[in-house]
């Protein structure tokens, strides 16, 4: 396995254009539950329905105490190694971006910056009615964790997360970005993600259609992996692997 890390690392670092795509997987070392994973919250929860926008307008209450752990705790939650290692690429010039499914902020966390949200961000919150009503995420995030409802000083209504729900378009912006850069990718890694979610699932394809190959970390199968050019299943133990690989480069420049 060492080796095949290795070979990884240095596919990593010779690419002319590397990203990354996350999905729920990533997290998971960080204590955050995925969804369709053996212990994902749709095992033991009705999941989709805390996302529904149809269900959001009926009872927003529900969204807030069944996310409430998961979204408004995250300051509890740490930056996983994988994280940590974006970051890290990130900064050294190996990485040029991380589109993301996830709605954690744990990438910029971790140390990316170059982060492109497709299923949106709870980083702000706005009212569905009144125009120009933002809250940011950490003032949101202290009403919950009070037990009450991020509300519109306007009308009083319950805000809204900007996370992409159920019945909802994905952010034109974010998704227009990620097509770009997995065009451009000479190289994906595709990180944590059962590649079901439509349209993001589709992003790998653009890189192997101009000619990119795709990596794939990720503990149950996907669609993908007859095309991926390496597949792997811990991404605790690559990540790690590559934290050390990245480690022994800095003390060799």
């Amino acid at each position: 396995m060492q080796k095949e890390i290795e070979s990884l690392f240095e596919r990593i670092v010779h690419a002319r254009h590397c990203v990354a795509l996350t999905g729920a997987g990533v997290s998971t070392l960080s204590g955050i539950r995925d969804f369709r994973g053996k212990n994902g919250l749709y095992n033991d929860m009705d999941a989709e329905k805390i996302f529904d926008l149809d269900y959001f307008m009926q009872d927003p209450s529900f969204y807030y105490r069944m996310s409430g752990e998961f979204i408004y705790n995250l300051d509890a939650k740490e930056a996983s190694v994988v994280h940590t290692v974006l970051g890290e690429l990130e900064n050294r010039g190996f990485v040029k971006a991380v589109i993301t499914q996830n709605i954690d902020l744990l990438h910029q966390k971790g140390g990316s910056r170059h982060v492109i949200e497709v299923h949106g961000s709870p980083r702000l919150h706005y009212c569905l009615h009144c125009a120009g009503i933002r809250m940011p995420f950490e003032e949101a995030a202290a009403i919950v964790k009070n037990g009450e409802l991020p509300r519109c000083p306007k009308c009083n209504r319950v805000l809204k997360p900007a996370i992409t729900f159920f019945g909802e378009s994905l952010p034109m912006d974010a998704l227009r970005e990620a097509t770009e850069e997995a065009q451009n990718a000479d190289l994906m890694l595709v990180l944590g993600t059962s590649l079901t979610v439509q349209p993001a699932a589709s992003l790998p394809l653009y890189t192997i259609r101009k000619g990119g190959s795709i990596v794939i970390v990720n503990n149950m199968p996907t669609s993908l992996d007859a095309q991926a050019s390496m597949h792997f299943d811990d991404l605790g133990e690559v990540f790690e692997g590559i934290k050390r690989f990245l480690a022994a480069k800095g003390e060799n420049k």
